[in-house]
């Protein structure tokens, strides 16, 4: 009995150690590995004749025409190999009026471009988002850059001389010689997006004739002779100057109007300014105006055929001091 039991656990020991050895020689011949795929990171055993192929689909692992694994699907796995599933997504490219749609895992911007089917010219503009490689649904605008160069002529304005004339009231001036424009040709660099004009420089100018200088000559006359009297004034003014007579209303100032009182525009001639008017006399400024704006004077007269008479005329204005 005791050599029967003998055997028998020697036939159990030996049991227990053939599975132990199987299992042993089970986990011994797979290897670790690790697939990165869709955000997950996947821990998996393999034995040694497995590929990553067969590794993914043992992970059911389904691969799409444009998407990208690494290793190749081919490469046969090894101990704590990294298996890394790059899925393909579809971008859009947009130039010369044309939208294309690309499936692609991450590339380069101008990559993305030429996969499209676009060229990037030097100077075109790429509009997109700030990323080194493609997103999903990402959008590539593609701004053609043109330039073009014309040339023009540009008018160069005078500038004026002043000088000074002993024989001319002040306030009053006389053109001496009139001035003349001068002529620029330049050359103008102008910049196009997708055909629109957005820019225009001056690269280049050159002058093809010089601008002449008008010379204007002021007076420096504060006192003259009319009538045989003296007029001391601070300036003369040429001025605009019709007429009126007594309609039934007062002046501006509240005075009933006669004659040596005159209409002025106040942020000319100051009210109460006293004048002395070639053609009417002495004035003073006394009343307002509707129709009395800038360089214009309306004179009081005792008849309506004088005003008639009078009409519209330019008169030479004394401002007395």
């Amino acid at each position: 009995m005791g050599v029967v039991w003998s055997k028998q656990r020697s036939y159990l020991a030996a049991g227990i150690l053939s599975v132990v050895l199987l299992v042993s020689m089970f986990f011994a011949l797979q290897k670790p590995v690790n697939i990165e795929a869709d955000g997950k990171v996947i821990k998996s055993r393999v034995f040694f004749s497995g590929t990553v192929g067969g590794v993914l689909e043992k992970n059911h692992i389904t691969l799409k025409a444009k998407d990208k694994v690494e290793p190749s699907l081919e490469t046969a796995v090894s101990k704590e190999m990294k298996i890394v599933v790059t899925r393909a997504f579809k971008v859009k490219v947009l130039a010369d009026g044309q939208c294309r749609e690309i499936i692609s895992t991450p590339i380069t911007i101008a990559q993305a471009i030429e996969l499209a089917g676009f060229k990037l010219g030097e100077q075109d503009i790429v509009k997109t988002m700030p990323r080194q490689f493609t997103v999903p649904n990402q959008e590539i605008e593609l701004i053609r850059v043109t330039q073009a160069q014309v040339e023009n002529k540009e008018a160069i304005p005078f500038q004026i001389e002043r000088t000074s004339d002993d024989t001319l009231e002040r306030g009053l001036t006389k053109t001496i010689s009139a001035g003349k424009k001068g002529i620029a040709i330049n050359s103008i660099k102008i910049t196009y997006h997708n055909g629109q004009e957005v820019k225009r420089e001056v690269i280049g100018s050159k002058v093809l004739q010089e601008p002449v200088n008008k010379v204007v000559a002021l007076g420096t006359i504060t006192s003259v002779s009319r009538g045989g009297m003296r007029l001391d004034f601070r300036e003369a003014k040429y001025m605009q100057a019709s007429a009126y007579t007594y309609t039934g209303s007062n002046t501006a100032t509240g005075k009933t109007p006669e004659v040596g009182m005159v209409a002025v525009d106040p942020g000319v001639i100051p009210m109460g300014s006293k004048l002395y008017i070639e053609g009417y006399g002495y004035a003073h400024a006394a009343d307002t105006g509707g129709a009395i704006k800038g360089d214009k004077l309306d004179l009081f007269m005792e008849e309506r055929s004088q005003c008639m008479n009078w009409g519209n005329r330019t008169v030479k204005v004394y401002l007395l001091q």
